[in-house]
């Protein structure tokens, strides 16, 4: 089946936040983020949470690097020190990033040892201090990403406060997951999953707060409930969903951008995801390996789909031509049609 993808760029213009891949460590590299760029022009990408230790001490270039075709691309910080995220922010904003966005969400104890993440919550001066010093450094949005409450903080006067003190420090977008994030007892994947999800907490946020741009995060898997999330809210950020059913992307332009452009299949973008392999490996020595990885879900739900990620994943094809691996790939599919 072909699918449509508009290639007209200017479409999310008025709000970049309709619609967007969420943050994700280990999986939304720049490779990861080429490849949802093929399926989607309009929907707004995020980096992996980048730590303000890691661009000051580290090596800045290889964690800010990306491809021209990932934008629109927004660059994730993990940190609490303001004057820290304000020379990061500044580094994000010369390297091209159209927004810099704050981690106040992720439950990681070794997010929360660094003291950034979702126990900032906790600390929403300390969440506006950091902020300002972002805001009065660089002209692209300094955005929030957060939870709902910590532990067993249920209130909604808790998150309305937090939002409340960090929107008057220039803060006027909010990505909130749904979920409360538990600090202890938890880890990271039951984060995602076992604290219940509480939409309408979001939903009366945007009441409270008409003139900021809230968006909601955590749990959403269709078009339905995307399109219901809309009605209420700003904008809708995909997490897991769209890393393991990546082919949903190719319907976001038309249904939510309402583009249309020239249909894609799934085997035109397995094709430039081997010229882009190609490339990698010219110019930067990367392993065909470290980016099929990212597309193993390309097939998902289809007949064959468990040969086909067996192929692409087979170490010992690591030697081959990518375009060489895909023919592989689709022998084995057509022996399991």
């Amino acid at each position: 089946m072909s699918i449509p993808v508009s290639t007209d760029a200017s479409i999310p213009a008025d709000n970049p936040w309709r619609l967007s891949v969420a943050p994700m460590m280990d999986w939304t590299d720049r490779h990861c983020r080429f490849f949802h760029r093929l399926l989607s022009r309009h929907a707004l990408l995020y980096t992996e949470m980048v730590t303000t230790g890691a661009l000051i001490y580290g090596d800045a270039g290889r964690h800010l690097r990306f491809n021209a075709e990932e934008h629109p691309l927004a660059l994730q910080l993990g940190g609490s020190e303001p004057s820290d995220l304000a020379h990061c922010a500044r580094l994000g904003e010369q390297w091209g990033y159209s927004e810099i966005n704050l981690n106040c969400g992720c439950p990681s104890e070794r997010v929360q040892r660094g003291a950034f993440g979702a126990c900032l919550m906790i600390e929403p001066k300390l969440v506006a201090d950091c902020v300002k010093a972002m805001v009065d450094v660089v002209r692209v949005p300094v955005t929030v990403k957060h939870r709902i409450g910590i532990d067993r903080e249920e209130r909604y006067e808790f998150v309305r406060d937090f939002v409340g003190t960090v929107s008057e420090a220039g803060c006027n977008t909010f990505i909130v997951h749904a979920r409360n994030a538990w600090l202890k007892g938890l880890s990271p994947k039951e984060n995602r999953e076992v604290p219940p999800l509480r939409y309408e907490m979001v939903h009366r946020l945007k009441k409270e707060f008409p003139h900021l741009t809230i968006c909601v995060n955590g749990g959403i898997t269709t078009d339905e409930q995307v399109q219901h999330q809309l009605i209420e809210l700003d904008g809708v950020m995909i997490g897991r969903e769209a890393y393991h059913n990546p082919w949903w992307l190719a319907s976001w332009d038309a249904e939510f951008f309402g583009a249309v452009g020239e249909d894609i299949t799934r085997e035109h973008i397995e094709a430039r995801m081997c010229d882009y392999m190609v490339r990698e490996a010219a110019e930067n020595g990367t392993s065909f390996s470290a980016i099929a990885r990212h597309m193993l879900g390309l097939r998902h739900g289809l007949p064959g789909s468990r040969r086909w990620r067996q192929v692409w994943s087979d170490h010992k094809l690591k030697n081959l031509h990518p375009h060489e691996v895909m023919m592989l790939a689709h022998d084995d599919l057509q022996k399991a049609a």
